[in-house]
């Protein structure tokens, strides 16, 4: 079985102080664009860089996720350091994934310039990090979505095939 890892990354969320509605719209984005049937490997975790690290590389290494969601933890705030996270376990960055989505947020907001997202590859594992409201984590997987399928064939990983009326993808021809 295919495996995606979605991780909410929120001291609040994981604390309950309030319901983990990030991690559970981008899981519902995921449920409703693919057309692949996957497991998801979902878990709610602090902003501690070591909990994320330790997390990111157990999704990767251990569950094996192609794909790897993060939301929360990109902004500028002192506690956010998802984007640090990332950097420590990839072995290559992927910026256009962060300049993508910074330029489709600005589209909605000014602050768009404050965000940090980026992505990497782990192994055969892509781990995109995502902002961590609703609405921002549908505009922004939305504009990097259709490189993502592509992205894992080139990384080994298994065919992701989408709902191409709900969520077209790009491979080129000869994929």
């Amino acid at each position: 079985m295919i495996k995606i890892g979605v991780l909410n990354i929120s001291d609040r969320a994981s604390a309950g102080i309030y319901e983990d509605t990030p991690g559970k719209a981008c899981l519902a984005l995921l449920r409703d664009w693919l057309a692949t049937p996957f497991e998801p490997d979902y878990n709610v975790i602090p902003d501690e860089r070591g909990v994320i690290e330790a997390e990111l590389r157990r999704m990767a290494d251990e569950a094996g996720c192609c794909l790897v969601v993060t939301t929360g933890g990109t902004g500028p705030a002192p506690r956010d350091v998802t984007p640090e996270a990332t950097d420590a376990v990839c072995e290559k960055r992927l910026p256009g994934f962060g300049e993508r989505m910074r330029a489709e947020s600005l589209k909605f907001v000014p602050t768009a310039i404050l965000s940090r997202q980026t992505a990497g590859i782990r192994g055969r594992t892509l781990i995109v990090n995502l902002p961590g409201r609703p609405k921002a984590i549908r505009e922004n997987l939305a504009a990097v979505f259709p490189a993502i399928p592509y992205c894992i064939d080139l990384l080994g990983g298994p065919r992701l095939e989408t709902h191409p009326e709900r969520m077209p993808v790009f491979r080129p021809p000869a994929a």
